[in-house]
């Protein structure tokens, strides 16, 4: 057991206490100085003042580590001074040990100066103790509370999102974890975080608290603007609950696995509220009161396992991020149409086979369109049911950034790469065409292209056309012959039992080729990785001739190709008849291919 307190220890009848001591002031000034930097020389006069601002933080290394965090790269000698006198200023007698910590931690968050900066670090203090919050997670809520301002694009705004958690890292305000994917908060900073948030009754936070119930009604003030009581074990909010918050605009209860049920009174009272947060809860429909949230701008029900109906969206309409990911809806809510403002639209295509016309054009701010394929039925059970969309309506949302989706067949790809603004550059997309069940983790590339169980003609070659930007294509079950005209880094092919060869020989004659044809001076050309599983017709991978294009190759993977006999047909000679030395890849990896010579 570790605590602060004496008194705890007494009351739990400890019998072997040790007492972890302040650091003494050679001590202190070492972990000062890590904390600093010891690339940075610092003046005898300066460094007394720094030395005197050591002492100031009683031996107590977190209190060090945030002070020397918040100091480093300060240089003059007027700040150093000002920093002493304030830290002496908020001196409190030493048997109030925990007050004088306080002090020394809220010293270092009002010395941020930057409010922006100051908000992104109180949210923080929104999740339970010991959280390792997920960095995408947190910065997606900035985005929505307006913490970081708008930007112009999405992308930009992640980026000011993650600048400014660097900048509370770099104070030592929060702790990085998991190589930067999540951070965290230490125990003490925490709950300064979380009185700096509960002053004037501005917020309750009772996250992991292990509540089976609401707070108190007299805890729920008019002044209320955030509540957090997310990952707690409430299962039922009754009639008897209906807050009157005006201000509250921030409400988390995501993680209350066992919360089946909401009053319709709940939400009647809380007319200011923007950000409601109901994820991985047991709740099986919505009450009517929070589509009459006109105010909403963020929406979150994603994994509410048992939630098969919600009511219309049609007054929603200052909706922003709308998350129904992971819910087993039965069919699309009604008014999606109406939602013009929204930028952030995640579900599944909740048992249709289509994703209905008309809705997409009107959602003209829409910068991630995450459209999933697999539904959750009974609570646990998962099956394949995608949702294609039109080509056409895809390519006409001008500012998306991000995309998930599935096309029906290569017309309707081609149709998304014929609208889409070719000036666009989507950040991250995984796209597949045709249905691809097999493939549920589609690739490790920010650029995804799928195409899978397309009905082609088996005895003809497959033309791929592609975006220039594409990292990675996964070919599944294509009944053709060859394909070729890709560009991707990394490419895939499993199960395309009718494929002989990966590039036609006979794009490489000097007949006229049908239109849009391939150029083999670029065939390949970025190529890092192939892969070819389960392709039971495959005699051959690559002509000769596109040996020169293969410079960036480095890895070869074939299995289960028992009809391979050459991985590179042929040799190939140069004019004068001298054989050319071409790069070839540095690993080669092959199994059970039985006819490889």
């Amino acid at each position: 057991m570790t605590t602060r307190s004496e008194a705890v220890c007494r009351q739990m009848n400890s019998k072997n206490n040790v007492k972890v001591n302040p650091l003494s002031n050679e001590e202190a000034w070492t972990l000062f100085m890590e904390v600093l930097g010891h690339g940075i020389p610092l003046s005898p006069q300066v460094e007394q003042v720094a030395r005197d601002i050591t002492r100031e933080c009683a031996g107590l290394p977190l209190g060090i580590k945030t002070i020397a965090g918040t100091m480093k790269g300060v240089d003059g000698m007027h700040e150093w001074r000002n920093t002493l006198e304030e830290l002496k200023q908020s001196k409190v007698p030493q048997d109030k040990v925990e007050e004088e910590v306080f002090q020394i931690l809220r010293f270092s968050y009002t010395h941020l100066n930057d409010e922006d900066l100051q908000q992104c670090f109180l949210y923080c203090g929104l999740y339970p103790e010991d959280f390792k919050i997920p960095r995408e997670n947190l910065i997606d809520y900035l985005i929505d509370e307006g913490v970081v301002k708008r930007q112009k694009s999405r992308e930009a705004e992640i980026n000011k999102g993650h600048t400014m958690l660097d900048r509370l890292e770099r104070v030592c305000l929060l702790e990085r974890l998991r190589g930067g994917y999540y951070v965290k908060m230490h125990d003490l900073i925490r709950d300064m975080a979380i009185q700096i948030l509960e002053e004037n009754s501005r917020a309750i936070v009772k996250a992991g608290a292990q509540l089976k119930e609401l707070p108190d009604a007299e805890e729920w003030s008019e002044k209320l603007t955030s509540v957090s009581l997310m990952h707690n074990q409430i299962e039922e909010i009754h009639s008897r609950h209906s807050p009157r918050c005006p201000n509250l605009s921030t409400l988390f209860l995501c993680g209350n696995r066992e919360l089946g049920f909401i009053a319709e009174s709940f939400f009647k009272q809380l007319h200011g509220l923007k950000v409601l947060d109901l994820s991985g809860t047991n709740i099986e429909c919505l009450p009517d009161s929070v589509f009459d949230l006109e105010g909403l701008t963020s929406l979150l029900l994603k994994d509410c396992l048992r939630l098969s109906s919600a009511p219309s969206l049609e007054n929603l309409r200052a909706l922003k991020r709308l998350d129904l990911s992971g819910a087993p809806l039965k069919k699309i809510p009604h008014g999606m149409e109406c939602l013009s403002n929204l930028r952030y639209l995640r579900m599944n295509g909740c048992g249709e086979n289509k994703f209905p016309g008309g809705i997409l054009p009107k959602l003209y701010h829409l910068q991630v369109f995450i459209l999933e394929a697999w539904i959750t039925e009974n609570g646990n059970n998962e099956i394949y049911a995608p949702a294609t969309v039109e080509g056409k309506e895809v390519g006409c949302l001008r500012k998306l950034e991000r995309l998930e989706c599935h096309f029906k067949d290569q017309s309707n790809y081609l149709e998304y790469l014929k609208f889409r603004d070719a000036t666009q550059t989507l950040r991250t997309y995984q796209i597949v065409v045709g249905q691809c069940k097999q493939l549920r983790n589609r690739g490790s590339g920010s650029k995804v292209v799928v195409l899978g169980n397309l009905n082609i003609n088996r005895d003809a070659d497959f033309l791929v056309i592609s975006s220039n930007d594409i990292q990675q294509l996964i070919c599944a079950c294509i009944d053709a012959r060859t394909i070729g005209d890709v560009l991707p880094l990394k490419y895939s092919l499993s199960s395309c039992n009718s494929m002989e060869s990966l590039v036609s020989s006979s794009w490489f004659c000097s007949a006229p080729l049908p239109q849009p044809s391939p150029s083999y001076n670029g065939i390949f050309s970025t190529l890092k990785l192939l892969s070819c599983y389960g392709c039971k017709s495959m005699k051959k991978l690559f002509p000769s001739v596109l040996l020169p294009n293969l410079v960036n190759l480095e890895e070869i993977e074939v299995d289960d190709c028992e009809k391979m006999e050459e991985i590179i047909g042929g040799t190939r000679l140069d004019e004068e008849g001298a054989m050319v030395v071409n790069h070839l890849p540095s690993e080669l990896l092959l199994s059970s291919q039985a006819s490889l010579t």
